[in-house]
């Protein structure tokens, strides 16, 4: 009889490989993964969540009310980065740890990024329409080649960026409250202040965690300081972009384009963004390949039994 009841509800969980499942059952774990086929996450979880130990989550909330149903939950273990959705102060008061699997996704999310700048800048989805639309258009795009690239949080995922558009002899600008010469020195990078990324740069891609000091950073004022073919790419999290500011300054011509991986209703079906011809909007897929899958997978399953047969994690958030 299995020790530990182990619900996995993030979606690819497992869909690469099955190294992450039999590492849980092979250390006394039932694995019940929860599928939207057999209903509503949310309804499931309030369900499940009480026999269960842990839980793998994907981007569902976990409220307050939610974690403080589950009996014997010793561990939320994100799978990704961000804990915006999980009550941190309830967590804790049930002694509950919190884990993320950071760095696993980092080169796919990347790589994503960099596709949706160079999409915007040469208009692939609106052609592609087009031509599947019987109403063939050619519109006037941008190259990227040596232009000037806006990093807002260079981490893992934007220093990833940073070295792609290397490839493209860009100029990097990187806004970030830590410095790290090593990699300036790396991709010639400079660290600038936010107003001078906003004004300077061509194309900006958004790596940062939601927090209140980068909620709705990107706002009418931002917009109007930025350039008017200015690209703007958010493949981090929604909120960090106010989508109203947003959809008058692309609706009106005060950027170029932008593309969204992240926003703050996901889908996003009722924005009006959709109706943007320069919008591109995708489901927050940066970490859906299967590299990342496998990585992510395996690392999560990990901090599951990190905090079950140790109680100590090193990929515990604090709150």
């Amino acid at each position: 009889m299995a020790k530990y009841v182990v619900l996995v509800t993030a979606r690819s969980f497992g869909t690469a490989d099955n190294k992450a499942v039999e590492l849980l059952e092979a250390n006394g774990c039932e694995v019940r993964k929860l599928v939207q086929a057999d209903g509503p996450i949310p309804e499931q979880l309030s369900r499940e969540l009480p026999g269960a130990d842990a839980v793998i989550a994907g981007l569902e909330d976990y409220s307050r009310e939610l974690i403080e149903s589950s009996e014997k939950l010793k561990v939320i273990s994100r799978y990704g980065v961000g804990y915006d959705k999980v009550d941190l102060k309830a967590a804790a008061d049930r002694r509950i740890a919190v884990t993320i699997t950071p760095g696993a996704n980092g080169d796919s999310v990347a790589d994503l990024a960099v596709a949706l700048m160079m999409d915007c800048a040469r208009n692939v989805t609106v052609m592609d329409n087009g031509i599947k639309n019987r109403n063939q258009v050619r519109p006037s795009g941008l190259e990227m080649w040596e232009k000037t690239l806006g990093i807002v949080g260079a981490g893992r995922i934007g220093k990833g960026v940073a070295r792609r558009c290397r490839g493209f002899r860009m100029n990097i600008l990187c806004y970030d409250q830590y410095q790290d010469t090593k990699f300036a020195e790396e991709c010639q990078a400079q660290y600038v202040d936010f107003d001078t990324l906003i004004r300077e740069s061509d194309f900006i891609t958004i790596h940062s965690p939601l927090t209140e000091e980068t909620r709705n950073l990107f706002s009418r004022e931002q917009f109007l300081a930025m350039k008017k073919d200015a690209v703007l790419v958010n493949t981090a999290r929604g909120g960090i972009v106010d989508e109203e500011a947003l959809y008058e300054a692309l609706k009106s011509g005060e950027i170029r384009a932008a593309a969204l991986d992240a926003t703050v209703d996901e889908p996003p079906y009722d924005s009006p963004l959709c109706t943007l011809s320069n919008c591109i909007l995708t489901p927050h897929a940066g970490a859906a390949t299967r590299e990342a899958s496998s990585r992510m997978s395996l690392m999560a399953a990990q901090n599951v039994l990190d905090i079950l047969q140790t109680g100590v994690c090193r990929y515990a958030v604090k709150e």
